[in-house]
């Protein structure tokens, strides 16, 4: 069986923004599983203007990184209790290269992202994405130091149970979409 094609989101654009740092954390986590290609996908590498502005000579790109992969690992972080304007941008821009995916949702923020995570799911279901039950939610209290990532070690069984139910789901979504 081929291994699936695993993009991890990264969901914010902002100048400082710690996603990166988040993201090389479950990247280095999923790697050593070895059950799946897993690749860090930046929506800032995209540079997407904001969806009706202007021609994006970039969407084609970013539809064509989004067909090429099973499903996701979105690494959302809170503002003002959703997702950031750049990560519904990015989904916007896409519609079909979603359909019948799995995803993981990996949030951070003051009550570790739950609301973004929350708001994510109802986007996600709209796109004919199947996002998964297992949640890891990190906290910028006890998981972040001064903008260092310093994730707890409670962390790593929910990022594995999370990886096991989008490779689960993943694999059989693609059934579908062959």
């Amino acid at each position: 069986m081929t291994k699936l094609n695993i993009g991890i989101i990264l969901g914010s654009t902002r100048e400082g923004r710690v996603s990166p740092q988040v993201g090389a954390w479950v990247k280095s986590i999923a790697d050593k599983r070895g059950d799946a290609n897993y690749e860090i996908v930046d929506i800032a590498d995209y540079k997407l203007p904001l969806l009706g502005e202007a021609d994006a000579p970039q969407a084609g790109a970013w539809n064509e990184k989004l067909a090429s992969l099973d499903g996701f690992v979105f690494i959302v972080q809170e503002y003002n209790h959703s997702i950031s304007a750049s990560l519904k941008n990015a989904l916007d821009y896409a519609r079909e290269a979603w359909n019948n995916k799995s995803a993981g949702i990996v949030s951070y923020g003051s009550v570790g992202g739950a609301r973004a995570a929350e708001h994510l799911r109802g986007i996600l279901g709209e796109l004919s994405v199947a996002d998964v039950r297992v949640h890891p939610a990190l906290s910028l209290f006890t998981d972040f130091d001064n903008g260092t990532f310093k994730p707890a070690d409670l962390h790593l069984t929910n990022v594995n149970g999370m990886l096991d139910q989008v490779l689960a789901w993943g694999g059989a979504l693609k059934t579908i979409r062959q």
